[in-house]
């Protein structure tokens, strides 16, 4: 009997933490929130954002189309730099803009940095500002 308790215990607490690891709605005006563009310094390929206020998100870039769940502070830290962890849940198996094939389950932590006018932002490794891409270009009438 003791088991089984454990046992079930054990699979309410798995239950509930990943309930809590989902993805979570943000504010209406979160800055994030809208389609978003980066294309290569040689211009041959680019990668769409799809952000969505439910904490999802599309990405397509060359072949691959991927979904995630991801997070994100409500405000930026002192830095400027808004904390966003992304975690794939899907992808079509296809390669991306850098030949690479993103799996399912890919998880990442990264900074988020925009720019005055909130048009633009860049993603860091950490917010030192140091090891960046970008930048993301907000696309016009693609709010989502």
């Amino acid at each position: 009997m003791r088991r089984l308790l454990i046992l079930v215990l054990s699979g309410t607490l798995v239950a509930l933490a990943a309930s809590f690891a989902s993805a979570a709605s943000l504010r209406t005006d979160h800055p994030i929130i809208g389609t978003w563009k980066i294309e290569l310094p040689d211009a041959s390929c680019h990668e769409i954002y799809h952000i969505r206020r439910d904490g999802t998100m599309v990405v397509t870039s060359a072949e691959e189309i991927s979904e995630s769940e991801f997070t994100i502070s409500d405000r930026p830290g002192a830095k400027g730099f808004y904390k966003w962890v992304d975690r794939v849940t899907k992808d079509n198996g296809k390669k991306d803009c850098s030949g690479e094939i993103t799996e399912a389950g890919h998880a990442a932590t990264n900074f988020v940095l925009f720019n005055p006018s909130q048009d633009q932002f860049v993603i860091c490794e950490d917010d030192s500002g140091e090891a960046c891409i970008g930048p993301f270009i907000r696309q016009k009438g693609n709010d989502t």
